[in-house]
């Protein structure tokens, strides 16, 4: 070996629980209205695809990493209040929606949804395009994501631009058909 030689270290992989704190810091900046959706969703993007912690820093520089115990106390009663209609309304709806079970986790592909014969799940509802979106597992969450469908993907109804973070209990839409998430 020659005193030139380089070698290439390369930095070790980021653990779950890195970047696990990086996008609880990019979901309370969206809750304390910090971050618009879009910049939530691109950030979200981005820190699941890092490679190194300087990455994730950077994603979340410009959030504060706590909150102070006042703030957390203004703004969850203003959460709360705000808030208390739509939780009544998807109260109210919930059970009356079809329940589309998540996959389960360990599948590890993602669930394809639309009118195509060749989707996991097949709506035959006219207004779901062929291929309308799909939903996966990312870095310990549901992403829903929107394939370009023609009438849209919403989340508790919201329409989604490029993808969104999803839970069990949350109501989804795709065209004019709604569904409540439900685990198995």
């Amino acid at each position: 070996m020659t005193p030139s030689s380089e070698f290439n270290t390369y930095p070790a992989r980021l653990s779950d629980a890195e970047r696990d704190r990086a996008l609880k810091v990019l979901r309370d900046g969206v809750a304390m209205g910090r971050l618009s959706h879009d910049t939530f969703i691109r950030r979200m993007e981005l820190a699941l695809t890092a490679r190194r912690s300087e990455d994730l820093a950077v994603l979340t520089a410009d959030l504060p990493p706590t909150e102070s115990r006042l703030s957390r106390l203004v703004f969850g009663t203003v959460e709360a209040v705000s808030g208390f209609t739509v939780r009544l309304r998807r109260a109210w709806q919930a059970e009356r929606l079809p329940k589309l079970l998540l996959p389960h986790p360990g599948n590890g592909r993602p669930l394809r949804i639309g009118r195509d014969a060749a989707n996991g799940l097949r709506l035959t509802h006219e207004t779901v395009s062929r291929v309308h979106a799909e939903l996966s597992r990312q870095g310990g969450m549901w992403v829903l994501r929107d394939l370009g469908s023609t009438n849209g993907t919403t989340v508790n109804g919201r329409r989604v631009i490029g993808a969104a973070v999803v839970r069990e209990g949350d109501q989804v839409g795709f065209g004019r058909m709604s569904f409540r998430l439900a685990s198995n």
